[in-house]
């Protein structure tokens, strides 16, 4: 699971999009490959902005790249869009894209998305480190983790007992053979006996 690049897009209706910030994490692509990935992923990110309605949330696939989407509409006309891996979780990505666009409403003044240059939001390089592991950022996708494991050590245990089982049954199978022998011996003991009876 991985997450590319994180941006918060101004998207008025029937206008181009502008990027107001991003972040990217393209380490995973050799260094040749860097610039031309980097512009692919802004293309991408203005083009899925542009492209959904005010007050919805969508993901578009484009070869092995998953791109989700909010565009939250409204008076400030912003839209926050990840780019991950296929792999890459749902839930996760559409709750830091809602806590990207909160945040960057309350640092970030209007009057300032008509200069994006000008803008500095330092906390998207955060957001994008933090949810790099959606396990970690996400508290469901915890809590899920540590149910599986819990499931794990369960069937551990139950295959143990079962286990403990076969060899109870094993004592119980040898037991049983052990008492029919203890009916011969005593059988056969009791016939000894008999003939050296004296009357």
């Amino acid at each position: 699971m991985k997450v590319y690049s994180l941006a918060v897009v101004l998207a008025p209706p029937n206008k181009p999009s502008t990027i107001l910030s991003s972040a990217s994490d393209l380490s995973s692509f050799s260094f040749y490959q860097r610039g031309s990935v980097g512009e692919f992923m802004s293309f991408f990110t203005k083009t899925i902005a542009e492209r959904t309605p005010q007050g919805q949330r969508q993901s578009v696939q484009e070869n092995t790249y998953t791109a989700h989407v909010y565009n939250r509409g409204g008076a400030e006309q912003l839209a926050g869009v990840i780019i991950t891996d296929q792999e890459y979780p749902v839930r996760p990505a559409f709750s830091l894209l809602t806590k990207l666009l909160d945040d960057f409403i309350a640092k970030v003044p209007q009057s300032s998305y008509n200069t994006p240059t000008a803008i500095s939001f330092p906390e998207i390089n955060m957001y994008l480190q933090k949810y790099q592991d959606p396990r970690q950022a996400d508290a469901i996708m915890k809590v899920q983790q540590e149910l599986d494991e819990t499931k794990i050590i369960l069937h551990k245990t139950i295959e143990s007992v079962l286990q403990r089982g076969e060899k109870i049954n094993d004592l119980v199978d040898r037991s049983t053979a052990l008492s029919a022998q203890s009916k011969m011996f005593y059988k056969t003991a009791k016939k000894q006996n008999s003939c050296c009876v004296i009357m």
